[in-house]
């Protein structure tokens, strides 16, 4: 009796789900014939006609669209790493603060943490856009060796030039993201059970090297896949970048729409685009986590 409920459960359901799909594709069916446009990718490799402000590879107006989408994955990829790294920087000392023993520590890394997740990540974007760098003066704000510049035109780093716009979505991405990767590490550090602490500080280790010997490794099982969900966040959350005026694949997708009104196609070229990139985000943070668990198995 349970077993036929079950199959009959499962069938209702399938059922429901192919008649949704069914649904969404007479819809678009219908609305690709209202709009006379059809469904091809032809376009791809007509002029795109628009400028880019950055762009990691040559680019002229004369270009294809399809070189315009290739340039807009190279800028999302270039603020998707890069911040990504600097999440992960700050929200490992922010994280490591919060459950230090310095009370003081403690207490600035918490207010961080609350301050940042509160506040929506547009409006943190578009504080470091208006007030970060457009807001400063046009003298260079610091300077370190002439290695290092913070200025209005954005971050020269050993003669490597950052625009402005990127550099906002590098400190917005980064910072936003740290406090949840913070609290993941913090949560990851407190699964360790508290005999481990003290075996440590009975053989006399520094609570600098019993953290890093004895605690990170076993907390790290329980780190990896909560990080792995701030990465994925993270990479899609990068499409704001629209709202600080970075040329990403979402912007350039939207600059097409508007030109071509092939927003089906648009779509399907940005889904697939982040697909991607979230599988080889999961699929390389579990490899990590695999690696980690058999070193732990063997050792």
């Amino acid at each position: 009796m349970k077993r036929s409920r079950k199959i009959f459960l499962q069938f209702g359901i399938f059922i429901i789900v192919f008649s949704l799909i069914g649904i969404l594709i007479n819809n678009l069916t219908i609305n690709l014939i209202r709009t006379g446009l059809g469904f091809n990718f032809n376009w791809l490799l007509k002029p795109a006609s628009f400028a880019l402000a950055e762009h990691a590879l040559p680019y002229s107006t004369s270009d294809s669209y399809a070189w315009a989408l290739l340039i807009g994955w190279l800028n999302s990829l270039k603020v998707i790493v890069s911040s990504l790294l600097l999440a992960t920087l700050l929200g490992t000392v922010i994280g490591f603060a919060r459950t230090g023993s310095n009370s003081l520590l403690g207490l600035i890394s918490a207010g961080y943490i609350t301050i940042i997740r509160q506040t929506p990540l547009l409006l943190q974007l578009m504080f470091w856009y208006f007030i970060g760098f457009l807001g400063l003066k046009e003298n260079v704000l610091i300077s370190i060796k002439n290695i290092f510049k913070i200025s209005n035109q954005g971050i020269e780093l050993t003669g490597l030039t950052f625009s402005s716009e990127f550099s906002a979505l590098l400190f917005g991405l980064g910072v936003f993201t740290s406090a949840y990767i913070a609290e993941v590490i913090r949560g990851g550090i407190l699964s360790v059970p508290r005999g481990q602490w003290e075996a440590f500080r009975s053989l006399g280790l520094s609570e600098q090297t019993g953290l890093i010997k004895i605690i990170i490794p076993q907390a790290l099982p329980a780190i990896i896949p909560g990080l792995t969900s701030q990465y994925l966040n993270l990479a899609k959350n990068s499409t704001l970048a629209i709202a600080v005026g970075y040329s990403d694949i979402y912007a350039i997708n939207d600059t097409i729409i508007n030109q071509t009104g092939r927003a089906i196609e648009c779509f399907i070229i940005l889904l697939t685009s982040f697909l991607f990139l979230n599988l080889l985000i999961s699929n390389s943070m579990e490899i990590i986590n695999k690696i980690i668990i058999n070193s732990k198995k063997y050792n």
